[in-house]
């Protein structure tokens, strides 16, 4: 399935392609979520990654960062949601 962006007057639409029997034609942007996977997360992080670990006794995932020389540590039930913590931290370091 494709996912192609159409701008109009009245705002973007998201129009899904390929396949007939889904239900939903398109949607408002304003209205779609992305949820990126593990691999586009640590693509965020760019040079401020340096590692994700198996935190054996807090039974969860640790990605640890060096953003703006502060050492930042993310630990989450899964990885994704450790780099998501770590991207997000990262863009509200940013804003301030």
């Amino acid at each position: 399935m494709t996912i192609e962006a159409h701008a109009y007057p009245t705002g973007t639409v998201l129009g899904f392609n390929g396949t007939t029997e889904w239900a939903l034609d398109s949607i408002a942007i304003e209205d779609a979520l992305w949820l990126p996977r593990e691999d586009q997360l640590r693509e965020a992080l760019k040079g401020t990654f340096e590692r994700l670990e198996r935190d054996e006794e807090a039974d969860g995932w640790r990605v640890t960062c060096t953003f703006r020389g502060e050492r930042m540590t993310h630990l989450a039930d899964t990885a994704e949601d450790a780099y998501a913590m770590a991207v997000l931290a990262e863009v509200e370091a940013s804003s301030s």
